[in-house]
């Protein structure tokens, strides 16, 4: 995805507020070394995504910097005490055992060194950021013509509002958007996802009186081809990640759409919702094992403030998040950028 195409979604809009211009601070991974000088944002428009990321992610950023300040009376050594508590901080707020280990190792290695509440934050976020990176983030293929997208994950994650949330991003970007409405289980799906799909301006595939995902999703592919859409989002049914009979369904439409499209689906998103703390790690290494996740978004970040389980997901199962919800609106699902995420989850300042 292009820096233009990326930010083109977050412009003001007319009337709005100015949104506030926070100084980003740059990580220093050396506790001895002096701060580097602070460079001035490029762009307005990296602004305003990073106000957008700070805001979602407000529960999490004041749960862990007040614990954070409250273990700085001013100056204090690293020592075994002061990483056990910092352990206790980062696991409450889902960043889990492994991810948390990884960090207080790096922070071990400046073992009886001075710090204070604001390096410290400065080290966490550095660190986060680090982890966040060691996962390749695919470029999404939007001039595949059509690119089909597969959209799996259990009920209640916020799977339709974030197809309603992508085609709009992706109009926004002047590509011609079909949705197939292949959730043929839950009562009303369709009607929600027709209600989302006409916000965002982008077409529907709708089959009234038929209870076979496959059968629609083939209608959509066919009508793909005769429209030339650009893109194709593909609903499926909320699934228990531990129901084989429903993978097995899921995977019935795997095989419609590679046998119509012999590169297809070329990305498979998985919808985690972040409230869900580490229940959602573990949903996503089942849909993982039995459907081929690609690509992670995480839903309903605003909503919590155990907002490090995204940095454990993508640091357990080595995949990448490409879109993260900080509310309901349509602006409001972001693509994922991990200096903005770390700087808003840590915050950089007591």
């Amino acid at each position: 995805m292009s820096g233009k195409g990326m930010f083109s979604f977050f412009k003001k809009k007319k009337g709005e507020p100015e949104a506030e211009t926070p100084a980003q601070a740059v990580p220093n991974p050396d506790l001895s070394a002096p701060e580097p000088v602070q460079s001035a944002p490029v762009q307005s428009e990296k602004k305003s995504i990073f106000q957008h990321i700070k805001d979602g992610l407000k529960k999490t950023r004041n749960q862990l910097g007040e614990k954070i300040v409250q273990l700085f009376p001013g100056l204090r050594k690293i020592d075994e005490s002061l990483l056990e508590e910092l352990e206790e901080i980062l696991i409450s707020t889902d960043l889990g055992f492994p991810t948390t280990q990884m960090i207080l190792e790096k922070i071990r290695k400046n073992k009886g060194q001075d710090l204070d509440a604001v390096t410290l934050k400065k080290r966490l976020q550095a660190e986060i950021e680090a982890i966040l990176n060691q996962v390749p983030r695919p470029v999404i293929p939007l001039d595949e013509a059509p690119s089909i997208f597969l959209v799996v994950g259990v009920n209640g994650v916020g799977k339709t509002t974030t197809i309603g949330k992508l085609a709009h991003h992706w109009k926004e970007q002047g590509k011609r958007v079909l949705i197939c409405a292949a959730d043929t289980f839950r009562a009303a799906a369709r009607e929600q996802l027709e209600v989302w799909s006409k916000r965002a301006g982008a077409d529907i595939e709708i089959k009234e009186n038929s209870n076979d995902p496959a059968a629609v999703v083939y209608d959509a592919l066919e009508r793909v081809k005769a429209e030339k859409q650009d893109i194709l989002i593909i609903d499926t049914a909320g699934r228990l990640h531990n129901n084989p009979n429903l993978m097995n369904e899921l995977a019935k439409v795997k095989r419609v759409i590679t046998r119509e499209f012999p590169n297809g689906p070329h990305r498979v998103f998985l919808i985690l919702d972040a409230i869900t703390g580490q229940n959602a790690l573990q949903q996503a290494k089942q849909f993982v094992e039995k459907v081929g996740v690609t690509d992670l978004v995480i839903t309903k970040l605003d909503g919590t403030a155990k907002g490090g389980v995204a940095v454990a997901i993508a640091n357990e199962l080595s995949l990448p998040i490409q879109f993260i919800g900080v509310g309901e609106q349509m602006d409001q699902l972001l693509p994922f950028d991990a200096a903005s995420f770390s700087e808003s989850l840590i915050g950089g300042s007591a």
